[in-house]
């Protein structure tokens, strides 16, 4: 059972609200939702292909990536999980920052170096 907290953000069909992180404990190893020793080989050869982030291309920044991100979230879907692609190289920030908002929110955020928001749907972009 997942611990309550104060600061979660999911509720319960009680009403009650736990703590993400307790509750991401439950998931499956890393290893049995496909990242396991054959990922962390193909992680490794795409990012000596594609090195740079691409969000901070984007916007302007040459920065080292060191996360191979499923642009599509796989969801389970092991085709689409071995579907190179549907990878992209990011930074650490960029994938726990920018990804993880967009695949809340559907929007992208931030800007680019010139103050122009990187999300082509922006009303500043049309």
């Amino acid at each position: 059972m997942a611990n309550l907290c104060i600061t979660a953000s999911k509720p319960t069909e009680s009403g009650l609200f736990y703590c993400l992180s307790s509750m991401q404990n439950q998931r499956e190893s890393s290893s049995k939702r496909g990242y396991g020793y054959k990922w962390q080989k193909a992680r490794e050869s795409y990012l000596k292909k594609h090195p740079l982030c691409v969000d901070c291309a984007k916007r302007g920044y040459v920065v080292v990536a060191d996360v191979v991100d499923h642009i599509v979230a796989h969801r389970g879907d092991m085709k689409l999980f071995w579907d190179s692609e549907n990878w992209q190289s990011l930074c650490t920030n960029c994938h726990s920052s920018f990804k993880q908002r967009l695949e809340k929110s559907g929007v992208e955020a931030g800007c680019d170096i010139s103050g122009v928001p990187v999300d082509k749907r922006h009303h500043w972009n049309t």
